[in-house]
């Protein structure tokens, strides 16, 4: 399902709210009843340990973090876009997707903004770090651009009939990609498709397959995907029309290497994980409710955990000091 899409870092919008609230300082009632009420605190302390309401302040300070270091490099206009994007690729069930998704179209702008100024510090970091070696290591996984024929399917069955057909002495590739190809995009092209190993509109699988081809032949086997952003499978027939040629010296791609080392980084979780860590320790990020003391855990070193535990333990006690005082006056 698309749904997944949306979901990824998606939390409950009612419990964004509480914490919100909390934060404010707020205490009024959200329900009540004959002999009793049900106060914000008391919603707080029942839903704090939950996972959602984890990943919600989790959320929240990567968003504040983020925003007070790199806002400025994020416009809106950039975060409308990519959301009238998402819009019109869900079309009638965008409502719906983010519906499910615990989502408005204020949060899903927000989230929008937390990931596109993440991804302006993965690419800042990663550009500054660029070196000859850097760019030596992509040439050597680069293969420059081809000219190739696809005919997409979705039954594997039916893949492996076409299959045979396009193998067949004096075969018309084109004319069987028209008449079978799910794929809209290139179908009424004959299937063809011009891509290099730093694209993003090819699977990997179909990459690597037309890669390992010579000029003129057909795939010696259907090729199988697994679209992960909706699990779906689709079955490709693929053929090589001609390669080009790759250049020595490897500068004269290096614009190219230089958009596919940072795209690397930024879906390297790892890498971003330690990008979020550094804006963490930098912003001297603290968490001072126990309840919540794992969300950073991931980011922060030990010695700051630590601190950030006293810090804790410390408010706690203060607070149950100021408690058994009170109950002294009484």
């Amino acid at each position: 399902m698309k749904t997944k899409k949306i979901l990824a870092g998606a939390v409950t919008l009612f419990a964004a709210v509480t914490l919100a609230a909390c934060a404010n300082g707020s205490d009024k009632d959200i329900v009540t009843m004959k002999g009793n009420t049900i106060s914000v605190s008391e919603f707080y302390e029942r839903v704090k340990t939950n996972q959602q309401a984890q990943q919600t302040l989790l959320s929240m300070v990567i968003g504040d973090v983020f925003e007070q270091q790199y806002g400025k490099e994020v416009s809106a206009k950039d975060v409308d876009e990519t959301y009238d994007k998402m819009a019109e690729q869900y079309g009638e069930s965008f409502t719906a997707a983010l519906t499910s998704a615990g989502l408005t179209q204020e949060t899903y702008k927000k989230q929008i903004r937390a990931n596109k100024l993440v991804e302006f510090a993965v690419k800042e970091k990663a550009e500054k770090e660029l070196d000859d070696e850097a760019y030596k290591k992509a040439y050597d996984a680069y293969t420059p651009e081809v000219t190739a024929q696809i005919i997409k399917l979705d039954d594997e069955a039916k893949a492996n009939e076409v299959l045979g057909q396009a193998q067949a002495e004096g075969a018309d590739f084109a004319q069987l990609a028209k008449d079978n190809s799910t794929d809209t995009a290139t179908k009424e092209n004959g299937g063809t498709i011009k891509f290099d190993s730093t694209s993003t509109t090819v699977p990997n699988e179909v990459k690597t397959a037309v890669f390992a081809l010579n000029n003129n032949q057909v795939g010696a086997s259907v090729v199988k995907n697994v679209n992960l952003s909706n699990y779906k499978t689709s079955f490709y027939v693929v053929k090589l029309n001609s390669k080009t040629e790759k250049a020595a010296d490897w500068k004269e791609y290096k614009d190219i290497l230089k958009d596919s080392i940072v795209k690397s980084k930024q879906s390297d979780a790892a890498y971003v994980k330690n990008v979020i860590a550094e804006a963490f320790k930098t912003a001297n990020v603290k968490v001072k409710d126990q309840a919540f003391q794992g969300i950073l855990s991931q980011y922060i070193t030990t010695g700051d955990a630590a601190s950030s535990e006293a810090s804790s333990t410390e408010a706690s006690s203060s607070s149950e000091t100021k408690e058994s005082s009170s109950e002294k006056d009484k």
